[in-house]
């Protein structure tokens, strides 16, 4: 493209939209890219302040931002992604579902890496309602030369998707609360109404709630009456400390069960252990959770419930923003915790 003076613009196609302040105080544009510069809209382009636009260039290897912007969030949107636009060259893509916002972090860095790209989105992993904004696309100046475009597009595709959103799956779920105290009635159980809240966020189908006393033999009977139940996950609350009668985290792994952790780096919630007995997960949830409204198992519970198989690697990188300010006015997730 090439500036010109408005005033030698005539019979020019307009590469860009010109904006201005109509009566009503709204900003909008008054020229359409694509629009055809008459003798007639050249008093009112001064008017408006413009004393030069651009105007296409024939056989110049340069893409607008809108078709940029456009080919660009096609290239990246995987599964369950709505987008708008363009609008001044930048495309806004939100979330079709409930689900779990998924990005290839990788993928993201190297499209931004390319000259005049720029995507931004919001962090991996977290949980997001249908048409919640997801991230937005745009390049920096009106126009980027074709090599840019193309070679933003072979990362996308052979990295695709780079953007996706998973469904919540209504997985099976038993949860045991151990305690003798709790089962034999000398304390009242607060874990009951806390697990029934978080999981009803994710549609699960709550198989029962069953108390055990601090005897193993009794712990590792109830896990085994919900495996035959084809539980998909079974929450194991109460008895995660490392006193001496606390015996969840031996019942765990007397199962059979392969240990993925046990303990987290984030805080509160450092007690968090999590295995696989089979396809069925079972998770120790510390005594954290009844205490303080968002724990490390709240991070966890989105990728879950989107069937992502949570392995050891995904744990150790945790520590960086797993420490909870319990701030006053709790604005989980749009905050650091349990991003890594």
């Amino acid at each position: 493209m090439k500036k010109i003076r408005v005033e030698d613009a005539v019979g020019q196609t307009l590469c860009h939209d010109i904006t201005a302040i109509f009566a009503d105080g709204q900003k909008g544009a008054r020229f359409k890219r694509g629009h055809v510069i008459t003798k007639e809209d050249v008093p009112v382009m001064l008017d408006i302040g413009k004393y030069h636009v651009f105007v296409w260039e024939p056989g110049v290897d340069e893409v607008h931002e809108d078709d940029c912007a456009i080919a660009l969030t096609t290239a990246i949107s995987g599964d369950n992604i709505v987008f708008q636009g363009p609008s001044e060259g930048k495309m806004s893509l939100s979330a079709a579902i409930d689900g779990m916002f998924l990005v290839n972090r990788e993928a993201l860095r190297a499209i931004n890496a390319v000259d005049d790209f720029t995507v931004a989105c919001i962090p991996n992993h977290q949980k997001v309602k249908a048409g919640d904004q997801l991230a937005g696309a745009r390049i920096v100046p009106l126009v980027t030369k074709r090599r840019n475009l193309e070679k933003a597009l072979g990362i996308a595709r052979e990295n695709f998707p780079v953007f996706s959103v998973l469904p919540f799956k209504p997985l099976k779920c038993g949860i045991i609360i151990t305690g003798s105290e709790v089962y034999y009635g000398r304390i009242e159980d607060r874990f009951e109404p806390v697990m029934k809240s978080k999981l009803a966020a994710y549609g699960a189908d709550i198989l029962g709630f069953v108390k055990c006393p601090d005897d193993l033999s009794v712990i590792s009977g109830a896990i085994k009456d919900f495996m035959d139940k084809d539980a998909d996950l079974i929450f194991l609350t109460g008895g995660m400390s490392v006193d001496p009668d606390d015996l969840t985290p031996t019942s765990i792994r007397e199962s059979g069960a392969k240990v993925v952790t046990q303990g987290v780096p984030m805080q509160p919630g450092n007690m968090l252990m999590m295995a696989y007995l089979g396809k069925t997960m079972l998770l120790g949830v510390p005594g954290a959770s009844m205490h303080f409204p968002i724990t490390s198992l709240d991070t966890f519970l989105p990728r879950i419930f989107a069937g992502i198989e949570i392995k050891k690697e995904d744990i150790a990188g945790l520590g960086e923003g797993g420490l909870c300010m319990c701030c006053k006015v709790c604005h989980y997730p749009t905050c650091y915790f349990g991003r890594g």
